[in-house]
């Protein structure tokens, strides 16, 4: 695996620095998970939910294959605990405000210079610097609302809406991902580690740059249109006579468009006065959505495939989560990994958006349970049994 004998320690709860550690994990990098007591919230998703449904997922995608220990920071034993480990290792990533990590001396400036090739990641809601840099924030908040995404993404006219569970998270996580391997690039150069931080309002904002670059140089943005006024009707949705909806993005220019009338059924569209240009159709968008929805609400759905294939054009099925689970193609593209379930078997579980032909991951270790791991890792530190029970007898770990 490509990031064996990377060594990784997370201090961090929820999703965006959970998922940017799991993803090195899923690429081969040791990971330990240090929780505080109590453990990270998300082990608490699904706590009330009983019977077949019994499990947590969403805990266990960002988690798995990661060795796990509870220390508590507030007492100098869990304290020098945290920072032994950072002092042998290759990254250390964390959520944790930098106030509460500078008044404990797990900061940046403290670990590195205990550790000078440290890659020290911070993920925040807000950055750094600035004057809400202190503030906390969800994806839902700095990603989705403050970043911009949640207006630009409802159509004009329509109240805004939530995000699915860690979408603007996992985002971030990605850009963590990568900012960390930087940081390790540079260390081979130079030998030295650095600070690298992300955040997720500015991922928020690079998520959505193709429009805001508009904002930026144009001062101004034309809002997000619903299905039945686009500014052009051949980049919407249709639906086939079973209610199977799907999308087509035409490419650019005007070629598709007659491609698309036959497809249709309606070739006589392109002969029709309201229709006859791009400025034409864009103006009577609505009258061409209405034409193309009868038309592909009487073919079926099997049969608007075979067209829309047949001709080549850039298409795509609206799908469920069912059907994502299910398509072929999906599993295919690497998409899914297979986890350990603890009981002998394996689950399929969302895989990182990577693959590495010859070098990946098919199978992945569950998730830790909560301090499963704190005597194995305190031991590999130095720690002999009796200072390890003199830990766990006072709180310091767990």
């Amino acid at each position: 695996m490509l990031l064996q004998g990377l060594k990784v320690v997370e201090f961090a709860a929820y999703i965006a620095a959970p998922g940017a550690a799991g993803i090195l994990g899923d690429w081969g990098a040791e990971v330990i998970k240090v929780e505080r007591p109590g453990g990270d919230s998300m082990r608490h998703v699904f706590a009330d939910v009983k019977g077949e449904l019994a499990g947590n997922p969403t805990f266990d995608l960002d988690n798995r294959g990661k060795r796990g220990i509870v220390l508590d920071i507030s007492k100098p034993e869990g304290r020098d605990a945290l920072a032994k480990l950072a002092a042998d290792a290759d990254v250390f990533i964390t959520n944790v405000r930098p106030a509460s990590l500078k008044r404990a001396g797990l900061d940046d400036a403290s670990l590195r210079a205990a550790n000078p090739r440290l890659i020290y990641c911070v993920v925040t809601g807000y950055g750094l610097e600035g004057p809400d840099a202190h503030k906390p924030g969800f994806d839902v908040t700095a990603f989705w609302a403050r970043a911009g995404v949640a207006n630009m993404t409802a159509p004009k006219g329509t109240d805004p809406f939530m995000l699915r569970s860690g979408f603007g998270d996992h985002i971030t996580a990605l850009a963590t991902v990568s900012a960390i391997l930087a940081g390790l690039y540079e260390r081979e150069r130079t030998g030295v580690g650095r600070l690298v931080q992300t955040s997720l309002l500015a991922t928020g904002v690079y998520t959505v740059g193709s429009d805001l670059a508009v904002q930026l140089k144009f001062g101004k943005l034309a809002s997000n249109r619903d299905r039945a006024h686009p500014l052009n009707p051949l980049a919407t949705f249709y639906k086939s006579a079973e209610g199977r909806w799907f999308v087509h993005n035409p490419r650019g220019g005007t070629g598709d468009w007659p491609t698309f009338a036959e497809v249709a059924g309606r070739p006589d569209l392109l002969d029709d006065p309201r229709f006859k240009t791009g400025r034409d159709r864009r103006e009577n968008s609505p009258l061409l959505v209405a034409e193309f929805d009868a038309a592909f609400g009487a073919m079926s759905f099997e049969e608007i495939a075979g067209r829309l294939d047949a001709a080549d054009l850039v298409w795509s099925p609206v799908q469920t989560p069912a059907d994502v689970a299910a398509d072929p193609q999906v599993a295919a593209a690497g998409a899914l990994v297979q986890v350990e379930d603890g009981q002998g078997g394996t689950y399929a579980s969302p895989a990182a958006p990577a693959r590495f032909p010859g070098a990946d991951a098919t199978v992945r270790p569950r998730a830790p349970l909560l301090g499963e791991h704190t005597r194995e890792v305190l031991a590999e530190l130095g720690y002999g049994p009796g200072e390890i029970e003199a830990m766990l007898a006072t709180g310091a770990a767990a």
